[in-house]
């Protein structure tokens, strides 16, 4: 979810998923990731939509593994290509993201999610707990200004 130019869809068809949704509200972000799939051998694999979180796809299939990276600020964005960044007030365009993903996800699959340190981590982890999911911390990457970090998130058994 928020595939971008498509490169974690990418990583993962490479790394040998057999099938990769890389999903997308940028209509311009899912044509670039689906012409970055076609163009990497990997147009077979790894189909793109453009979809307001999981909105556009069919209750089934269940995912194994479901990769994001979120807008990471909680500001109303400009226009489309801005929600990249920004989720609106709140986390508002992005709240029903962990929910969505847990109903998705097949027994014992995982969820991850990446996040920079400027995003507003109490807010996003009571959103992540309130969906039913534990978080544990699995990478953080300090990059001048500021670190990426990433969870993992599972439903406890």
């Amino acid at each position: 979810m928020g595939t971008g130019s498509g490169i974690l869809a990418l990583a993962a068809a490479r790394a040998g998923a057999t099938s990769v949704v890389a999903l997308d509200i940028n209509p311009n972000a899912a044509m670039a990731a689906a012409e970055n799939a076609h163009a990497n051998g990997h147009g077979h694999t790894l189909l793109t939509v453009t979809s307001n979180l999981l909105s556009a796809l069919m209750p089934r299939p269940l995912f194994d593994v479901i990769l994001s990276s979120p807008p990471s600020f909680p500001a109303e964005p400009r226009d489309l290509a801005d929600r990249a960044w920004h989720a609106g007030p709140g986390y508002r365009d992005i709240a029903m993201l962990f929910v969505q993903a847990r109903e998705r996800l097949a027994s014992g699959g995982c969820m991850y999610v990446l996040f920079s340190s400027h995003s507003d981590l109490d807010l996003l982890g009571s959103l992540i707990s309130r969906a039913g999911f534990v978080a544990r911390l699995v990478a953080e990457r300090s990059i001048l200004i500021e670190s990426l970090i990433v969870y993992e998130l599972r439903v406890p058994r």
